[in-house]
C-alpha cells in the first residue's frame, strides 16, 4: 500500500504523519468523572499496545481528569471537546496534548481563534473533526 506523503505531527512523544508507523488510538468510556476507572481503561490500553489516548471533556470539573491521567500514564491524551470552546482552552492549560473540536459546533470564529491561541500558547496540536 502506497502512503501520500503529509506533515508530521508530534502529539505528545508520537510522531503522526509522514512516514511514521500508523498510531493506534483508543477512546476511553467510563463517565469522565470517574477518575479511577478512566486511569484503569488508559493502562489497559497502554497495555495493549495503543500509543494515544481520547478522553471526553464534557464539564469544567473534568478537565481534572487530564492531570490525573497524565500523572498515572505515560500516554498521549486528546482531549475530545463539543459546544463550549472554553473547555479546550482550559484543556491546553492543563497540559493535553491534542485537543478535537468541529468548528461547526464551538461557536463563532473568534471561539476558535482563542482556542488556537491556547493551544499554540501551551503546545498542544488541533485535530479538526466534523460530525
Amino acid at each position: 500500500m502506497q502512503r501520500r506523503t503529509t506533515r508530521t505531527v508530534q502529539v505528545g512523544s508520537v510522531a503522526i504523519g509522514s512516514g511514521h508507523p500508523i498510531a493506534v488510538q483508543s477512546m476511553l468510556c467510563a463517565a469522565p468523572g470517574d477518575i479511577d476507572g478512566n486511569i484503569a481503561q488508559a493502562w489497559a490500553l497502554k497495555e495493549a499496545g495503543c500509543d494515544i489516548v481520547r478522553l471526553a471533556i464534557p464539564t469544567m470539573e473534568d478537565i481534572r481528569l487530564i492531570s490525573a491521567i497524565k500523572n498515572e500514564v505515560d500516554l498521549p491524551l486528546v482531549a475530545d471537546i463539543q459546544f463550549d470552546y472554553r473547555l479546550a482552552i482550559a484543556a491546553a492549560e492543563a497540559g493535553i496534548d491534542k485537543i478535537r473540536i468541529n468548528p461547526g459546533n464551538i461557536g463563532p470564529k473568534e471561539h476558535v481563534d482563542r482556542v488556537v491561541d491556547a493551544a499554540k500558547a501551551h503546545g498542544a496540536v488541533i485535530r479538526v473533526g466534523v460530525n
